[in-house]
């Protein structure tokens, strides 16, 4: 992106603000020209514009070179391609299916688990009861989704 090709002057004389416009024309002359205040606003505005649109680009360029260590990491998880996506999505939609058929403990109990990261401990701290009523709760749910899912 270029640069201003201009820049904008306030000029304060005695109480009186003057606005100019200062660039450099087709010959190589430098060129200044007094503006309305309302001119001098919409050049402003593009400045503001400009600047904006300067920063953006900045914060979404690359500014790295890629080094082993992120190329590696972008190797490791590749764009999926479509084929994939979709995949994906009736496989999840399938395992939603699955979790649906569940009894609401085990759903609840399920999810904490798997989602949520919690142990069997904290689950039947949460719950009220011992972790081995928990941890039978979920290995039923996965038996179910498993045989659901064959």
């Amino acid at each position: 992106m270029l640069d201003n090709t201009y820049t904008l002057l306030a000029e304060t004389v005695e109480g009186i603000t003057s606005y100019y416009v200062i660039f450099i024309d087709g010959q190589g002359d430098e060129q200044i020209i007094e503006l309305t205040f309302s001119l001098y606003k919409e050049f402003m505005k593009f400045v503001k514009l400009e600047r904006n649109l300067k920063r953006w680009i900045e914060r979404h360029e690359e500014r790295f070179e890629l080094g082993e260590i992120e190329l590696h990491k972008r190797m490791l998880h590749p764009p999926k391609c479509l084929e994939d996506i979709v995949n994906d999505n009736l496989r999840n939609e399938r395992i939603n299916q699955a979790i649906d058929t569940l009894t609401e403990t085990q759903r609840r109990r399920f999810i904490m688990y798997y989602e949520f990261e919690m142990t069997y401990e904290q689950i039947a701290e949460l719950e009220g009861c011992i972790f081995q009523a928990v941890a039978k709760s979920i290995k039923l749910a996965e038996n179910k989704i498993k045989k659901f899912l064959r």
